[in-house]
């Protein structure tokens, strides 16, 4: 594995590598972490990597580790920059012939997101995108539920993402540490939170259910004075068939941390899943109790099972769903590296839904400009 970002003090670059460390199964050996060249080297020597292997621009990085040996050269990049460097960093690796994990979101924009599709599809690499909800047990155990027709058809879907951490900023009436890049329209894109956070509830139902947006109305607010972009979101949804859909993010939820959660309702049963709670899955029906389903028991789908590490009882939480999403990567990797035949069931969150989540965000700004209008999904 080679990195791009993630240097000292940044956080998803430290949970990319702890993720991609965790099986055994990938090891760092090169980087550039940094714009700065003397951030890049000091955040490899910090890493104990070879000097020679940690580059001063990502282009040189490329270019570099292209021209060594198979056997010695890097696998895959793990993309860990901010939002408007995706697109040039994935694309330079996969035409210099290299795998991509790329943080979400995937580009700066649909249009950078599209062309992006493009190149990975010409490359025929292996691009994976790191929706880390998707990896967590009870979350696999919930989309196995909805694939085996246990929910009945589905009628509702009610995603919530509620974090507080930004309303520090509207008591003081000061940014202090919690300005940052993301609140920058020339970094972050059209959207802050509902970029941000709002999209990892987007791919959460989508995951699970399997539903793809039809129309969508929004209400996108910035609530702390001074700032370009959304902190809080409401949106409505028509799913393709009939579905209905509540999907909110917000930062300035006060005195929540992290609570992603999604209700899940059909015509035979419903569910409901916390991502602070992460090792319960609650399935509920109609004159029935309700049903606690927890993750490393042998009750459970086999894909449940297959992607928890410890028995029942010995909690996994984010660092392992994280985790999941490199280890399925790597065994797509591996088999590209090696020259076999690639399978179709990889689970791991790929380009198109890099895409598909691009659309999501550019779909929810355009109707919260035009008043909280619906607006029809693009076709991708």
């Amino acid at each position: 594995m080679g990195m791009v970002g993630g240097g000292r003090g940044a956080f998803i670059g430290a949970v990319h590598r702890m993720a991609a460390a965790l099986d055994g199964r990938i090891e760092l050996v090169a980087g550039c972490f940094s714009a700065d060249p003397a951030r890049s080297r000091a955040s490899g020597a910090d890493l104990h990597l070879d000097p020679a292997r940690v580059y001063a621009t990502y282009t040189a990085m490329a270019r570099a580790e292209a021209a060594l040996p198979p056997d010695r050269r890097i696998d895959f990049v793990s993309v860990a920059t901010r939002n408007n460097t995706h697109f040039a960093v994935a694309r330079t690796f996969l035409e210099a012939g290299f795998n991509v994990i790329c943080d979400k979101p995937l580009a700066y924009s649909l249009a950078q997101a599209k062309q992006l599709r493009t190149v990975v599809r010409r490359s025929g690499k292996v691009f994976a995108l790191t929706h880390n909800y998707t990896g967590y047990p009870m979350v696999k155990e919930a989309r196995a539920l909805v694939r085996a027709g246990r929910l009945g058809r589905i009628l509702k879907v009610v995603t919530e993402y509620p974090q507080g951490y930004a309303i520090a900023a509207l008591a003081d009436r000061a940014d202090g540490a919690i300005s940052n890049w993301r609140m920058d329209p020339r970094v972050a894109g059209a959207s802050n939170c509902m970029g941000d956070i709002g999209t990892h509830a987007e791919n959460l139902g989508r995951y699970i259910t399997g539903l793809e947006i039809d129309e969508l109305l929004a209400e996108l607010s910035t609530f702390i004075p001074g700032r370009p972009l959304d902190d809080d979101g409401n949106c409505l949804v028509r799913y393709r068939g009939g579905a209905k859909g509540i999907l909110y993010a917000s930062q300035i939820s006060n005195g929540d941390e992290n609570d992603l959660t999604i209700r899940i309702y059909g015509t035979r049963a419903s569910l409901e899943w916390h991502q602070e709670h992460p090792n319960e899955l609650i399935v509920k029906a109609v004159n029935q109790p309700r049903e606690i389903r927890r993750r490393g028991n042998t009750y459970l789908s086999p894909a449940a099972r297959a992607n928890s590490r410890t028995p029942f009882g010995h909690p996994e939480a984010f660092i392992e769903a994280f985790a999941n999403v490199y280890l399925a990567a790597a065994a797509a990797i591996a088999d590209e590296v090696s020259g076999r035949r690639r399978r179709s069931d990889y689970d791991f969150p790929t380009i198109d839904d890099g895409v598909i989540g691009m659309a999501f965000i550019e779909t929810a700004v355009k109707s919260s400009r035009r008043g909280a209008r619906w607006v029809k999904f693009p076709r991708l």
